[in-house]
């Protein structure tokens, strides 16, 4: 199967399985809203950062504490650190579900048991992800401003380590994308499946790249695609904004609540269809792959 063909197949079953929807959707929410509390926070910390004032690590916690008493903020407080721990561990739980509904659905198996295909590759996948954790933007900006704000003097030196760390791990990553499916499909160890991995990329590179390029492109095309699924909320949170300057502050705050979730829905929906889609491609590619005669192997 050539790439093209591997692209469509990947594409064909994005649209046809729901349930590698359902769970990639929820994987996007959990994602995107982890995301977009670090993009707020960080932001706060930039503009401080600017105005020659960079606030602490604890800044919002000190800020609740100036303006609710102890138990509000122990209950605030507990309830985000709880939602964040479900951000970061889902999307890691979820990509055993995607990948192996993804090889039943190729295999024309009755695609079930997400749950099962969950928890049973849960620990292999999240050793494999945390493995990489320093090729993830939100962590080199994480780890940025934890520099920035308590060893100033080290941040040239320690923001370039880390960018240099960035595109190591990325590099790292890229020999070993086929690593969750040789986990969740042949049950290999996570050293067993790295090493898997890295021989089928050496062995088939142009096919990999070409790929990888095709996958990149396509995604992009189908965000341009649904790029103006955002811009009706876009405009609409205009005129929340225009609303805000003479309607009491509660509703302006409600309705923009109300708009953020409609945004944060659509996007998470659109990340969904990509994610799951970018995931198939290469489940597909590992499961035609792996039928090849390993190249170092002349005589069995």
């Amino acid at each position: 199967m050539n790439p093209r063909e591997i692209i469509a197949q990947a594409w064909a079953i994005t649209l046809k399985e729901r349930q590698l929807r359902q769970w990639g959707f929820v994987s996007a929410l959990l994602e995107t809203l982890l995301n977009t509390k670090l993009l707020i926070y960080q932001t706060w910390f930039l503009i401080s950062y600017i105005e020659g004032n960079p606030i602490g690590f604890f800044a919002d916690v000190e800020w609740l504490s100036a303006r609710l008493s102890f138990g509000w903020v122990a209950a605030i407080v507990s309830f985000f650190l709880v939602l964040i721990f479900i951000e970061w561990i889902f999307p890691h739980f979820a990509k055993g579900a995607i990948v192996g509904l993804a090889a039943k659905s190729y295999k024309n198996e009755e695609v079930k048991g997400g749950l099962v295909l969950a928890v049973y590759n849960f620990f292999p996948l999240f050793a494999i992800h945390e493995f990489f954790f320093i090729g993830s933007i939100s962590m080199v900006i994480t780890l940025s401003s934890i520099i920035l704000r308590y060893a100033p003097e080290m941040a040239p030196f320690g923001i370039g380590l880390l960018i240099l760390f960035f595109i190591f791990s990325n590099i790292l990553r890229f020999f070993y994308i086929m690593s969750e499916e040789a986990v969740v499909i042949r049950k290999l160890g996570i050293g067993q499946a790295m090493k898997s991995s890295f021989k089928l990329v050496i062995s088939y590179l142009g096919h990999v790249v070409f790929l990888l390029i095709l996958g990149f492109l396509i995604s992009l095309r189908i965000f341009a695609n649904v790029v103006m699924i955002f811009l009706l909320p876009a405009i609409v949170i205009g005129v929340v904004f225009l609303f805000a300057s003479f309607l009491p502050l509660t509703v302006a705050i409600i309705i923009g609540a109300v708009l953020g979730l409609i945004i944060l829905g659509f996007a998470s929906y659109l990340f969904a269809y990509i994610e799951v889609f970018r995931q198939n491609v290469w489940t597909i590619t590992y499961l035609e792959l792996s039928k090849l005669k390993e190249l170092d192997v002349i005589e069995s």
